[in-house]
């Protein structure tokens, strides 16, 4: 297989239709664009979701947290606690694994949450450290949102940019190549401050308690991905307005400098939110210091990209986030 996400058809085939338990607790049950379960304990709602770190070599741990417990914002829950799961190659000492932990520990306090246990293993089958992060977390009985709950007319308002892990990621990861290929010092410092953006918890509750009907963090596909997912869980369409994307001077600098797309680029910190009023959540976000744009709506026919001087496009994408496409 092809290295990346599971596109989502095989994914549905091979994956998802394996599975046939279903238990009446379950409110949001597993399917394609849901990152996250929903599960009905009668005290309240329990929210569990999963992810692993693969493409990232630096800060894995901080990238870890941040990105398992923002499935659980884009929810519109409260993150309580994580499991890790640290599975590394021989070669890794115990003064790794101390750091390791301590990064762990440290960006989960700075979110208010606890880690609860996990697995850690070595292994001669892996060559890196992967970290798989089981996040949990809770929100009131008929708060949650899905990301099937999109509706007919509602805006799609976009959080912080496109691209924000992935800018992170490259300015870390690749600084001797950005540097060849004539990207500035200031801006590669300037990047590699975006870990400070990669939270999406404050905007997924403040989104869901102003009435969001569906959200998605954009993870792996930026929001190429992020979108494909949102209207495939929801069974809709939507037109993207191209020229209303929220790119970053970093991501753009970055991004031309790679020869890459920045809204296919992976982008833990940004929120997509399907809601009624797009204008009135920017200006709520705003006074929390959050900016966002309204990038679309969502429609009842295709999905289209649309440009200011009008022309217009069928949205394809190739399944690929652009880091993957880099690194490959």
């Amino acid at each position: 297989m092809k290295i990346g996400k599971i596109p989502g058809d095989k994914l549905e085939e091979i994956v998802l239709k394996k599975i046939g338990q279903r238990r009446k607790e379950v409110l949001i049950h597993a399917g394609i664009g849901e990152d996250s379960a929903v599960v009905d304990l009668e005290e309240g709602l329990l929210v569990i979701s999963s992810d692993p770190i693969t493409g990232a070599s630096q800060n894995t741990g901080y990238l870890a947290v941040h990105v398992a417990c923002n499935d659980l914002a884009a929810t519109g829950a409260e993150p309580v606690g994580i499991q890790v799961v640290l599975l590394l190659p021989p070669a890794t000492t115990d003064q790794d694994i101390a750091a390791l932990m301590e990064e762990i520990d440290t960006t989960a306090r700075s979110i208010n949450v606890e880690i609860l246990g996990g697995h850690t293993e070595v292994l001669s089958a892996v060559s890196k450290p992967i970290i798989t992060i089981t996040a949990v977390g809770r929100v009131a009985r008929g708060k949650y949102v899905a990301s099937g709950g999109a509706l007919p007319g509602d805006d799609l308002i976009l959080t912080k940019g496109v691209g924000i892990e992935g800018t992170y990621i490259l300015a870390n990861d690749y600084r001797e190549l950005l540097l060849k290929k004539g990207v500035s010092p200031k801006i590669i410092s300037a990047a590699r401050k975006y870990g400070e953006k990669l939270s999406v918890i404050e905007e997924g509750l403040l989104a869901a308690g102003y009435g969001a009907n569906a959200m998605h963090d954009v993870t792996e596909g930026g929001l190429y991905g992020a979108l494909e997912e949102l209207s495939r869980a929801s069974g809709l369409g939507f037109n993207l307005y191209l020229d209303n994307l929220p790119v970053p001077e970093e991501t753009e600098v970055i991004s031309r400098a790679m020869g890459i797309d920045p809204a296919g680029l992976i982008s833990s910190g940004s929120m997509l939110i399907s809601i009624p009023d797009g204008e009135g959540l920017i200006k709520e976000l705003s006074k929390k210091g959050i900016i966002a744009a309204r990038i679309g709506e969502i429609v009842e026919g295709g999905r289209f990209i649309i440009q200011k001087d009008g022309r217009w496009e069928r949205f394809k994408w190739s399944g690929k986030d652009e880091l993957w496409r880099l690194m490959e």
